[in-house]
Parts: C-alpha cells; structure tokens; sequence
C-alpha cells in the first residue's frame, strides 16, 4: 500500500531530499511530489496551503529546514528560531486540517541537551537545556515533538518524529558560510593541497566528538519510518559511534593526502561537548540499522567533492 501512497516531501531539491526521492522511487513509489523553493516558500502559510491543494499528499516527509554549523547558527539564531518553528508548525497543522494520513516530522540531534549522558537515548531528550550555540534551531525544531504528540493525543493525528545526528555525504554542502564539519574539513584540505598550503586552521580544541551519518543511510531510515512507524515517540536515527574533531581531521588529511599541519584555534567554540545516539529503538521499531563505514563514506564524499569542487 506504501508505493501507492502521494507523498510529498518539503526539501526535495536539497542534500538530504534528494537521495529520499531516489530511494522512495527504489522502493515503487511513483506518486511522489517535491514542495520546496522557489515553487514554495514554506515560511509563507498561503504557500503551504497552495502546496497542500496542488499536491494533495496523504504522507508529507517534512525535510526542509534553514540549517548550518556553528558559525551560521551564532550569526543567525532568530532566523534560525523562526524559519524551523513557523515552517514545522504550519505543515503540520494544515496537515492536520486537511486529514493526511501521516506527517513525517525531521527534528535534530541539537534538540538534546548539551550535557546527555553518552549514548544519547530518546527518553533523555527533555533532561537540559541545548548547547548555546544552535539552541534556537534544535528547540524550535522540537516543538514539532510537541505539536506531534499533542495532535495524536487530541484528534488521533498520525505524525513521527525523527532524530538525525549529522549528515554527509556526496552532494553536501561546502559553502565555507554555512556548511558543517565534515565538508568543511574537505574543503580546507583539497584547498590547502591545490593552493600548496602547509597547514589548515580548525575551530575548537579538537577535543568534541561527533555522530556522523551517511546520506544513503539517512534516506533509507526515514523511508523505512514512514512505512513501518506509527507511533509519537520520538526516534534516533544515526550509525551508533562516536569520532573526536581531531581524529576526524587527521583522517580527512590522510584521505585527500594533506600532508600539513593542523592550527586550533582555540578561541572558537567546541560546541557540544559529545554526540553518539543509542539507534536500538530504530531497529526494534522499524527493523533500521546503518550500513556505511565512516572511512567508505568519507572516500566517496571526497571523491565528490574532487569532481564537482567547480560546481560548489
């Protein structure tokens, strides 16, 4: 019955949603619709509600986000706070008004607060308050939490939601304003050799770790989600392990074959202190496990980004 479901997903054209509408196109689904600029600007509430008469979804996969790493969220937090909060809440909310019969909500790793206990587990999400640095983002996409379940518990409203840790892969986005750790790593490196650098600066200690997740990866948990999932409690998806800043960078070096030196600076923050999900309700629930080894993932990515670097 899934493959012949509408499904629209908000995002569509963006990193993430686009490694989706291949997989969903994977698994037979053929009525698939794409809500995302410049078509929709889905802050705008007649947008959505033109979206939702011309679409006509019974599932909405809500990818679509304003989203950066650290830098962008210091500059831009308010756009941060009220771009996710309005985009989240109206989609949800019309979907509601028009009876889909499933709403598909992404929240963030960043919803946690910045000191859970390692390996973060979903009951812990309440337990303190975000990181400072990208609070504004994680919170407000963690109202869509809020909405999922008081709509469930007051009008029977089918929606999920979905806890990504981070994500990479080909196709990511390097733009050195807004992008996140991983691709920024690989610019700096493949930089640094084309430019005959000797050595690349980072933010932080190097001291951090991280989750990352693998873009293929991510798709098909959140398409075995909708498919298989329907209940309020909120869900990690991710690969389960935990790399520090500085490990990381040393094994994007020996992958692009930087041979340089390493600058912390220091007086840039870390930002949370640690990030590693406990992924065991994703197997239980809807039988999803990741599959891509960092080092794999890594090595596509920057064979990417050595094909493409003109275009980014």
């Amino acid at each position: 019955m899934f493959e012949q479901k509408r499904i629209t997903v908000t995002g569509g054209k963006g990193f993430l949603g686009s490694y989706l509408i291949r997989n969903l196109e994977k698994r037979g689904c053929r009525r698939i619709k794409i809500a995302d600029l410049p078509e929709y600007e889905l802050t705008n509430l007649a947008d959505i509600q033109r979206m939702y008469e011309h679409t006509k979804p019974e599932i909405v996969i809500h990818l679509a986000a304003k989203v950066g790493g650290i830098g962008f969220n210091r500059e831009k937090p308010a756009e941060l706070f009220y771009d996710n909060l309005i985009m989240g809440t109206q989609l949800l909310h019309e979907g509601y008004l028009r009876g889909i019969e499933k709403f598909v909500a992404l929240g963030t790793i960043c919803a946690y607060p910045k000191f859970t206990p390692i390996p973060f587990k979903e009951e812990d999400l309440w337990n303190g308050y975000p990181e400072e640095t990208n609070a504004p983002y994680g919170l407000a996409k963690k109202m869509m939490l809020v909405q999922s379940q008081a709509y469930r518990q007051q009008y029977g409203f089918n929606s999920i939601f979905l806890l990504p840790v981070n994500l990479y892969g080909p196709g990511d986005n390097f733009n050195p304003n807004s992008s996140h750790v991983i691709p920024a790593l690989i610019k700096k490196c493949i930089d640094a050799i084309t430019n005959f650098t000797d050595k690349i600066e980072v933010w932080g200690t190097g001291s951090a770790t991280r989750e990352f997740f693998y873009v293929e990866d991510a798709a098909d948990a959140i398409c075995q989600a909708a498919e298989f999932y329907n209940k309020s409690e909120p869900v990690n998806i991710g690969a389960g392990f935990e790399i520090s800043i500085r490990e990381l960078t040393e094994l994007i070096m020996k992958i692009t074959g930087f041979a340089g030196k390493i600058v912390w600076d220091e007086t840039k923050p870390d930002g949370q202190p640690r990030r590693k999900l406990d992924t065991d309700k994703a197997a239980k629930e809807f039988g999803f496990k990741a599959k891509t080894e960092l080092i794999e993932g890594l090595t596509k990515t920057i064979e990417w980004y050595k094909m493409n670097r003109h275009l980014c």
